[in-house]
Order: structure tokens, then sequence, then C-alpha cells
């Protein structure tokens, strides 16, 4: 996700929590994009899209109704940052497979 798409969908989430009238939706390309970043393949419908948001839900402990409302998003998008935080992370640790360049120095 761009880092402008990425400020859209966070500004929504937070003109929601803090009480601005109603956000608009989250452009629904965006949250599929961040379930992806969490390991959460959906397809193109909008049935699959909504049955997705509420296996979110349900694991994160929010309301499950499916709508991708600004306490979800808000989620949405802080999880699938730390989720690229922390693979960045590991890409970068010595022996990594995305940065294995020979032994590590250490097991030598």
């Amino acid at each position: 996700m761009s880092a402008r798409g990425m400020l859209t969908v966070v500004g929504t989430a937070v003109g929601g929590l803090i009480g601005w009238n109603a956000p608009p939706p989250p452009d629904p390309d965006c949250v599929r994009e961040l379930l992806a970043e969490l390991g959460m393949r959906v397809g193109d419908s909008d049935a699959e899209l909504t049955e997705a948001v509420r296996l979110f839900q349900a694991r994160t402990g929010l309301q499950i109704d499916g709508v991708a409302g600004p306490r979800t998003v808000h989620l949405l998008t802080r999880y699938a940052m730390r989720r690229r935080s922390h693979r960045l992370e590991l890409a970068a640790w010595p022996g990594s497979p995305a940065r294995d360049h020979g032994p590590h120095p250490i097991a030598a």
C-alpha cells in the first residue's frame, strides 16, 4: 500500500475514533490490502470481504458486524504496520533467508 493510501486509511480511522462526523467508509481495496498484509487472502466479492472483516473482528475482540468502521480500520492498520515492521526486522537479521549471504559468523 502506498504511503498516501495508508495515510488516508489512518486518517479515516482516527477521524472516526475522535468523534468527527461520520467518516467516509474506507476504500475496499485498501481494506483488502491491509487484510492481505496480515496473511488473510480475500476474494474480489463484497461478501468475501465482509466475511474476512468479520473474521478479523472476531480475532481481535471487536464487535462482529462485518463493517470496516473506524475501530476496525484502526486495528487493521496498526497490526499491518507491526507485521510489516516485524518482517523488515527479520529480513535484516543475519542468516535470515532474505539476507542469506553465507554462514552466520557465530555459527562458524
